[in-house]
């Protein structure tokens, strides 16, 4: 592992991303609309916009020399709430974000990551194997990455290693902007954004032939799980 696209690298589980890359001696390069931590090369990019995302992703690959050794989609949003009361553009931009920007950064990277027999690691959710209320939107868009990557794996067998990552809630801002009947309770226990993180480390470190095919990485006690 050299190379390591991460989208999302500014903050949560993608800042910790961008840290155990650095901490296992790759070099990281994020996609956001913020800037990540300093002395990490980015691209602003509003990922809603997923044209901007594909050329955003060739545009990193080219300042890396052409090269990419793993990539990484850690963006994500949800904004909960009752599909009817959830307005149309905002419903629309969480599954795009979530999910069709997820296959727009990842098919923009494919040749490369092709030629480095290079490794890919999607972020679903345990909301993506599990529905709940108020989230039709992000259980859209995070089941979506379920099966988009489960396909991406067998189209990509033998070439580039796919791996599903599916975590449970994490100690990030994820929740901080939500309505309070939608946080986090003062008792809920959530996972280290940097143990999730190690264990995306490890798929990406695996060597060609071998593949983590998917990995859920939960607090002991996560409630959405199973």
């Amino acid at each position: 592992m050299n190379t390591v696209i991460v989208t999302g690298g500014s903050s949560g589980l993608g800042a910790a991303v961008v840290d155990a890359v650095l901490g296992a001696g790759g070099r990281p390069y994020v996609i956001d609309r913020q800037p990540p931590r300093d002395g990490v090369e980015w691209i602003a990019c509003d990922l809603a916009d997923t044209r901007a995302a594909e050329r955003a992703t060739r545009e990193l690959i080219d300042r890396a020399g052409g090269s990419v050794d793993g990539l990484v989609t850690a963006a994500g949003m949800d904004v909960p709430g009752t599909l009817e009361d959830t307005p149309g553009e905002v419903w629309d931009r969480i599954v795009t974000i979530d999910l069709l920007a997820t296959a727009a950064v990842i098919r923009a990277a494919i040749p490369a990551l092709k030629r480095s027999h290079g490794a890919v690691v999607t972020v679903s959710s345990t909301l993506g194997v599990k529905a709940v209320s108020d989230a039709t939107a992000y259980c859209a868009a995070k089941f979506g990455v379920v099966g988009f990557t489960r396909a991406l794996a067998a189209e990509l067998a033998g070439q580039v290693n796919v791996t599903l990552l599916i975590p449970g809630g994490m100690r990030t801002r994820f929740f901080d902007e939500r309505d309070v009947k939608y946080k986090p309770g003062p008792d809920a226990i959530l996972n280290d954004p940097a143990h999730v993180a190690a264990a995306v480390v490890f798929a990406l470190s695996q060597p060609p032939g071998c593949a983590i095919r998917e990995m859920v990485v939960a607090a002991e006690t996560e409630s959405s799980y199973p």
